[in-house]
């Protein structure tokens, strides 16, 4: 089995976790991606309900054509009181907060928010749904927050060191993981694939949410 999970395609803001839409790049994005999932024989499409999720997911569904489940449990992380804020305002006031985080020492929660393993406590139940569905092909478009902690723990790494996982996540990227249905284990394929954008660097977005 096949598990894709896809970063959504540039918003149109850059607050931070805003629920906002998909920006032009954004719609770019999802329909390089679509075009290359399109010879992928996808069975099943699923996405966060937060709406650059769906609309990533409507964009490439114009391709493969298969049904769209919404799942609210992977959604992006919680950044708590983090939210809705610029970076400027984030490194001002949370400074302690993300040098403390960057040690990389301990699976710290954002103030008011999640932490990985919370993410991940989650977002498993939909892991769990698509391996029992005995579909080959799936596609989940989601967060970069989610895929950090989904490869750890599915993989059995220290979620502590999630962010190493990727300097940055690059919008509409591809993590393949192949679950071995005998042994029942993950196995990381790929991580943070773009090769669909590299002949559109003005679409490689690397720092935005």
């Amino acid at each position: 089995m096949n598990i894709y999970l896809i970063r959504h395609g540039k918003q149109n803001t850059t607050l931070c976790n805003e629920d906002a839409g998909l920006a032009e790049a954004g719609y770019l994005q999802a329909d390089l991606l679509g075009k290359r999932l399109a010879s992928y024989e996808i069975d099943v499409l699923y996405s966060s309900h937060l709406v650059r999720a769906v609309q990533t997911a409507e964009v490439i569904n114009l391709y493969i054509r298969r049904q769209h489940h919404i799942r609210e449990n992977i959604a992006e992380i919680s950044f708590g009181d983090l939210e809705g804020e610029t970076n400027a305002y984030i490194a001002e006031h949370f400074a302690e907060f993300k040098a403390e985080q960057m040690k990389l020492e301990e699976d710290i929660p954002y103030p008011g928010g999640e932490c990985g393993r919370d993410v991940f406590k989650r977002a498993v139940i939909t892991i769990e749904e698509i391996i029992n569905s005995g579909y080959k092909n799936i596609a989940v478009v989601t967060h970069g927050g989610v895929i950090r902690a989904l490869v750890a723990g599915l993989t059995g790494l220290d979620m502590s060191k999630k962010l190493l996982l990727g300097y940055t996540l690059e919008n509409s990227s591809i993590t393949e993981l192949v679950y071995d249905e005998t042994d029942k284990r993950f196995y990381l394929q790929r991580f943070n694939d773009f090769a669909h954008l590299e002949a559109n660097p003005e679409l490689q977005c690397h720092n935005s949410w």
